[in-house]
């Protein structure tokens, strides 16, 4: 299977930090927050990784190369403007082919083991999601996951952690270059019974500000997290 780490985002409330760094190189002890996620996807014997980009693409090429030095290959799908994540994804599907792949949000953290994702999408499914606790930021969650089965409605809503693994015929009805969300063809997927979820109770951090960038890099420093890295 294909791994897709999406890095096109411009990372505004990052700012000043990514005026003159795309958000995936800002770093956490002392790496990359992408290289964190190139060596797990290595771990887990993901070898072929395309990684899209728009905002100072050439420094993410520069950087990370063919891949070889953290034991996987780097295809990449340069984006003139950021097409947003389903058109990201879109744009990008020559690379991926015609077989389910997972795709990682660059800007995330996590401690997930990506192995298990290889055999979780089931025949005829569309998409299987991987859902986290509501961090402070995002209080309200995404979807409802409620006695094993994923939904739009309902009580109790799970943060989407930006992990996923995606069936192409998803994204057959957007033009390649063409602006597109994810979470309507979610939505969509998840009324027709065509997507399913897991929740992670593990180590994850949506790095969406320099404070969360910065309390991630004294967890790593600190070895708070050692034993998940």
């Amino acid at each position: 299977m294909k791994a897709m780490i999406l890095a096109a985002g411009r990372g505004e409330r990052m700012r000043p930090l990514t005026d003159s760094t795309p958000k995936p190189l800002l770093k956490a002890g002392g790496k990359p927050l992408i290289v964190w996620h190139l060596e797990r996807l290595a771990k887990a014997g993901f070898n072929e990784v395309i990684i899209n980009h728009a905002h100072l693409g050439e420094q993410i090429e520069q950087v990370l190369g063919d891949g070889s030095q953290w034991g996987v290959h780097i295809q990449y799908s340069a984006e003139k403007v950021a097409l947003e994540t389903a058109g990201g994804i879109a744009n990008a599907l020559h690379l991926l082919g015609n077989a389910p792949f997972l795709v990682v949000n660059g800007d995330t953290f996590t401690a997930l083991d990506f192995s298990p994702l290889k055999a979780v999408l089931q025949p005829n499914h569309l998409a299987h999601l991987v859902l986290v606790n509501n961090p402070p930021q995002h209080a309200e969650g995404d979807f409802v996951f409620e006695d094993g089965q994923l939904k739009n409605v309902g009580v109790r809503k799970l943060t989407f952690s930006g992990v996923g693994v995606y069936h192409p015929e998803l994204f057959a009805h957007i033009a390649k270059g063409e602006p597109a969300r994810l979470a309507p063809l979610l939505r969509h997927a998840i009324d027709n019974n065509r997507a399913t979820a897991q929740y992670y109770q593990g180590v994850w951090h949506d790095i969406g500000t320099p404070e969360r960038l910065d309390n991630l890099d004294q967890l790593l420093k600190n070895n708070t997290l050692e034993r998940y890295v």
